[in-house]
Formats: C-alpha cells, sequence, structure tokens
C-alpha cells in the first residue's frame, strides 16, 4: 500500500492538453459514515448494499463503463472491506465454482475484473480537497476523473462519458451539474454560470460551498462527478483550510474557474443520492422495482403494502365550526 505524499510537487501547475484522454478515475472513500451509525461502525459506508452489490460497485462500474481502467482507492482506517471486495476470493470462488453456481461465481468475479484498481489511505481526514490530492502521486500529470460513492448514476446515462467529450474538446477542468430546488443548495457547492452556446454546457465562472439560500448564485449545485486537469494539484496544495477547517476542492475549482478553464456539464437524467438514511432506502426501492429478476414481485408486494398503510389511517372526522 502507498503512503500519500500531498506536498510532492512532481505535478505541473498547468491545464493539460485538451487531447490527452482521460484514464483514472479516483474513487474518495475515507469518510466515517457516521449519518449511518451503528451500521458503519466497523462496516465501510461504502460497503452498504444497493439491493446485492455494495454501493461503492456501482461506482467503479460507472467508471469502467467511460473507459476508464485505472481507478484509484482514497481510502481511510478500518476500510479493508473495500480492498477485500475488489480483490479475489479464492476460497469462496472454488466452492462456488464445485458446486456449479456460475451465476454466484461470475458475481464474486466481476469486481476483480471492472478495472486496474490501487488503494490508497488518507490518513487525516482533511477533507475532500485533501483525499483528491493524495492522488497526486498516482496520477501523475495526467487529467483524471474523480467519482464520489454517495451519488449513484443510472447505468443507462452516459454522464461521465459526456463529460470526458467536454474535457476533451475544451480542455480545463469539467463539472457535472444539476438544477436543484431552491432549500436544497445549501446541500451543496453552486456554481454561477453563463452559457457556452451547447445546449447542455456552460462555463463556470464561480463555485460557492453550501450557500445561504438567499445569497446562492444560481441553482446548479455540483453533484459527485469531476473531470480535473492535473493543475488542481497545486491550487489544492497551497489553499488555506475552508469550510469545516477542511480542505475544499470547491474552493480549488473556484480558483481555476476564475481563469475560465472550468466547465459544467449540466445533467438531467437519472441521479440516486445514497449520502442519508431516506434517499438510501429510496434508492434500494427504485432499484429494486427496477430489476427483472425483483421488480414484478416486489412492486407487487410494495403496492399492497402502500396500500394497507392508506387503510390503517384514521378516517378523517369533520370538526363543526
Amino acid at each position: 500500500m502507498s503512503t500519500p505524499h500531498p506536498s510532492d510537487s512532481s505535478a505541473p501547475d498547468a491545464p493539460a492538453a485538451p487531447t490527452r484522454r482521460v484514464r483514472k478515475a479516483v474513487v474518495p472513500a475515507a469518510g466515517l459514515g457516521t449519518r449511518f451509525l451503528p451500521a458503519t461502525k466497523a462496516t465501510p459506508k461504502e460497503m452498504l448494499p444497493v439491493v446485492d452489490k455494495p454501493a461503492i460497485q456501482y461506482v467503479v462500474e460507472e467508471a469502467a463503463a467511460a473507459g476508464l481502467d485505472d481507478v484509484l482507492m482514497v481510502t481511510g482506517r478500518h476500510k479493508r472491506a473495500i480492498e477485500d471486495h475488489f480483490d479475489h476470493a479464492l476460497e469462496l470462488e472454488q466452492a462456488l465454482a464445485t458446486k456449479g453456481d456460475t451465476v454466484r461465481l461470475d458475481a464474486v468475479r466481476d469486481p476483480a475484473r471492472l478495472a486496474s484498481i490501487h488503494h490508497i489511505r488518507q490518513g487525516d481526514p482533511l477533507g475532500l480537497g485533501h483525499a483528491v490530492l493524495c492522488a497526486r502521486r498516482h496520477v501523475g500529470d495526467e487529467p483524471f476523473a474523480v467519482l464520489l460513492g454517495d451519488d449513484l448514476i443510472d447505468q443507462r446515462e452516459a454522464l461521465l462519458s459526456r463529460m470526458l467529450d467536454v474535457r476533451d474538446g475544451r480542455g480545463g477542468s469539467v463539472v457535472a451539474l444539476m438544477e436543484v430546488p431552491p432549500e436544497q443548495i445549501h446541500l451543496y457547492g453552486c456554481a454561477a454560470v453563463e452559457p457556452t452556446g451547447e445546449e447542455d454546457v456552460v462555463r463556470v465562472t464561480g463555485l460557492v460551498e453550501k450557500p445561504a439560500p438567499h445569497s446562492a448564485p444560481s441553482r446548479y449545485a455540483v453533484i459527485g462527478r469531476y473531470v480535473l486537469d492535473p493543475g488542481v494539484f497545486g491550487v489544492l496544495e497551497r489553499i488555506p483550510p475552508g469550510r469545516g477547517g477542511e480542505i475544499q476542492l470547491t474552493d480549488a475549482l473556484q480558483e481555476l474557474a476564475a481563469g475560465g478553464t472550468v466547465h459544467g456539464v449540466v445533467f438531467e437524467g437519472r441521479r440516486y443520492d445514497t449520502g442519508d438514511k431516506a434517499d438510501y432506502l429510496r434508492t434500494v426501492v427504485r432499484l429494486t422495482c427496477e430489476r427483472p429478476d425483483l421488480g414484478p414481485e416486489f412492486t407487487a408486494w410494495l403496492r399492497e403494502f402502500v396500500a394497507g398503510l392508506d387503510d390503517a389511517r384514521p378516517a378523517r372526522r369533520d370538526i363543526a365550526a
């Protein structure tokens, strides 16, 4: 296992040539998962199952589908389960092979076959920007993608591929944006934008981390997908801690945006948020309903269950004035 050296200055601050293809993805996975305690006391939040796969596997599958075959997991202490999941389980594989259970055997082998998976520990929990900075030695002077595990993008969507295309054409860095209701903007980084002439692409002129609704520059929230120029490392290394005393990726992108090198892809597709308990449960229900092997039976039960809830509610009594 490598040890991160955020102070390594081998990567240049200048943007890479826009024609250089992105090959590497970074998946920050060092968070403590406190919103899901006690389930995450001994189990990484990223390993909580979404139907029958851990959430982080959906993220790696998305990266692989977009052609990113080199994935670096930035983890922390007590995250060995993530490493084990993306490794071979020889005894289990042998047992399934002996039984002739090829379906489960393929399911067990698939995570290790998705991409070349690497792991590094963040060490100190100093924020998303620091987690990205820990990837500097692995990434080098190449552009790279960052995928956050709390955001699952439906496999039928091509958001990451579209972002890679925009990076190829325009260079610099690219963030994923989604319009959210004003009362939710304080939960996200928020982008000030201007049009580019492409319907789904905007130029990002400024970024604010979790603004109050009255001070937000727009309703465009930054969701958990980034394609970053390696010049971001130099900015992350020198910026002071921001909100919460952490090194904020949003602050680094704000500096890059001031130079006109950040664009946004406006996403209007299917996205599943697993960041809190209610959203996590909704994600499990939605994906279960869409599964051909589980959906019909589960949907029929769900209809009966909801109807039973309606029947159990007390009748409304009209109160005389």
